[in-house]
């Protein structure tokens, strides 16, 4: 299992569990609830204390790092089944809602959305707008957002009301 060659910054995280008990099936897309950069992010993940990782993190700038390995489970949303079997990406956004995202963060996220599919196999990533139909898969669906697993506003509307355009995408 390889990790994206896009990722510029690495700094592992000691918030995971290796190795993932799941095939790579799910992309779970979060915001950060911040303008920082992916290594502010990662530098962020890479303490103990923090009680939480992703698998990979998109900065404002459209930086991208690595800080769980893919062959790794993240703690990113509030799901241990569903951490085990999606990689998990923090996306660098405003910290009040909508949650909106940059243009260069937009891009950055798309370009490794389609080099993580095209490594694991996925052959299209597809989202379903209820709920129910993300958690039990209908559909072929393979997107899912933490606010399915808990009483989170993440990932945002920003990011939430163009799940679909990013699947496309």
């Amino acid at each position: 299992m390889s990790n994206s060659k896009l990722a510029t910054y690495t700094a592992i995280s000691p918030n995971r569990n290796a190795p993932r008990n799941h095939k790579i099936d799910t992309i779970s897309i979060h915001c950060m609830a911040a303008q920082w950069t992916a290594k502010q992010c990662a530098n962020y993940f890479s303490h103990s204390d923090a009680q939480a990782s992703s698998n990979y993190c998109v900065g404002h700038d459209g930086s991208i790092a690595l800080s769980v390995p893919e062959s790794d489970r993240s703690w990113c949303s509030s799901s241990p089944s569903n951490d085990h079997r999606a990689i998990t990406i923090e996306v660098a956004s405003d910290n009040k809602s909508p949650y909106a995202v940059t243009a260069e963060a937009y891009n950055a996220l798309i370009a490794l959305l389609a080099d993580i599919c095209k490594r694991n196999g996925i052959k299209k990533l597809v989202w379903k707008s209820n709920k129910a139909d993300r958690l039990n898969r209908t559909g072929g669906a393979n997107m899912t957002v933490h606010k399915d697993f808990a009483n989170k506003a993440c990932p945002g509307e920003w990011l939430y009301s163009r799940m679909g355009q990013i699947a496309k995408e």
